[in-house]
């Protein structure tokens, strides 16, 4: 099966400061970021970052302040220079492109959704959720109607005509969402978005992108801080420290196997039942005739009750009602058994 890559990262490096060539030398030889810093005054933003994101993939990269993680998404893209490596946007070389090249690239291939909202504070939301297009060189009517159609869509009809403080955070954070929906991205950049609001809206606007995404499929590149948040947006989550990626999976991968001790720090509090699904945990056999069935993506909280009530093994099933395996309680109890 053909993969069909969005997004392709290679080994991208990101120097700041007075001697970035020397400080490459020195970085790519084996120094670490004091040492490199300590002799040329440099900092080692991003260090030898590869990644691939397939299309209507959310790849989401976790990792703690002053990680990266905000330095390489900007790298990705093209908001500032690599010091090496590349980016490709459907198989173009974005670091490749002259300034006219990468408007047009910005203006009809990409979006990108900051944690400050930057609005017009004095255009209405209409105008706001247009802005795209108008750079575009859209004409007015139809860039509006297209706004509206994309401001139902993130939930506030009957709120274009309003300006943005009369908006509360959320709202004002939907129409961000809106504004980068509008000109139809290839690709979706979200730098850390949902920080700055309160836990409540953050988790209704997680659940708004999450309900977008099954109905629009977009190509995302997620940043964060919150593994929790990684885990419920991510298809895949990479784990950036120092500049670098520590490790590069799923959330059940990240939770069942983490590569290093900084990403099982990570992964240690994580309510497992809650986030593994039988999937984790399916084997091979064959549950008894009319026995009970869950779904491969049913998480292991909700298998639980069928192993207590009955210790027989539980027939797990795809998407379209075949058989693949089963679920017992030696396999549950072993993936939920805490890290010693």
């Amino acid at each position: 099966m053909t993969v069909d890559v969005c997004l392709s990262v290679e080994h991208v490096w990101k120097v700041f400061g007075p001697r970035p060539e020397k400080a490459l030398q020195l970085a790519e030889s084996g120094s670490g970021r004091s040492e490199v810093l300590a002799a040329t005054g440099c900092t080692i933003g991003v260090r030898d970052v590869s990644f691939e994101v397939t299309r209507g993939e959310t790849f989401v990269v976790m990792g703690l302040s002053g990680s990266g993680k905000s330095t390489l998404i900007r790298c990705a893209a093209k908001l500032t220079e690599v010091s090496k490596g590349s980016v490709s946007l459907d198989g173009e070389d974005l670091t490749a492109m002259d300034d006219e090249q990468l408007r047009q690239v910005r203006r009809h291939k990409m979006s990108m959704v900051f944690q400050h909202f930057g609005l017009f504070p004095h255009r209405r939301v209409i105008d706001n959720v247009a802005y795209g297009l108008e750079v575009q060189g859209m004409e007015k009517a139809l860039r509006h109607a297209r706004a509206l159609s994309v401001i139902e869509v993130v939930g506030l009809k009957g709120w274009e005509n309003h300006f943005p403080q009369q908006l509360s955070g959320g709202m004002q954070q939907r129409v961000g969402l809106a504004r980068a929906l509008a000109v139809d991205p290839e690709i979706m950049f979200f730098d850390e978005p949902f920080s700055a609001l309160d836990p409540l809206i953050r988790r209704d606007m997680q659940d708004e992108l999450i309900r977008l995404q099954e109905g629009l499929q977009r190509t995302i590149v997620f940043i964060t801080h919150d593994f929790a948040e990684a885990i419920k947006l991510g298809d895949r989550i990479a784990i950036m420290k120092d500049g670098a990626f520590d490790q590069v999976g799923t959330a059940a991968e990240l939770i069942t196997h983490p590569a290093t001790d900084y990403v099982r720090e990570f992964t240690k509090e994580i309510p497992k039942a809650k986030v593994l699904t039988a999937a984790t945990v399916v084997k091979e056999g064959r549950a008894n005739a009319n026995g009970r069935m869950v779904g491969l993506d049913d998480t292991i909280e909700a298998v639980l009750p069928a192993l207590l009530n009955d210790p027989a093994p539980v027939g797990v099933e795809d998407a379209d009602g075949h058989q693949v395996g089963v679920v017992d309680r030696e396999a549950v109890a072993h993936v939920l058994e805490p890290e010693k």
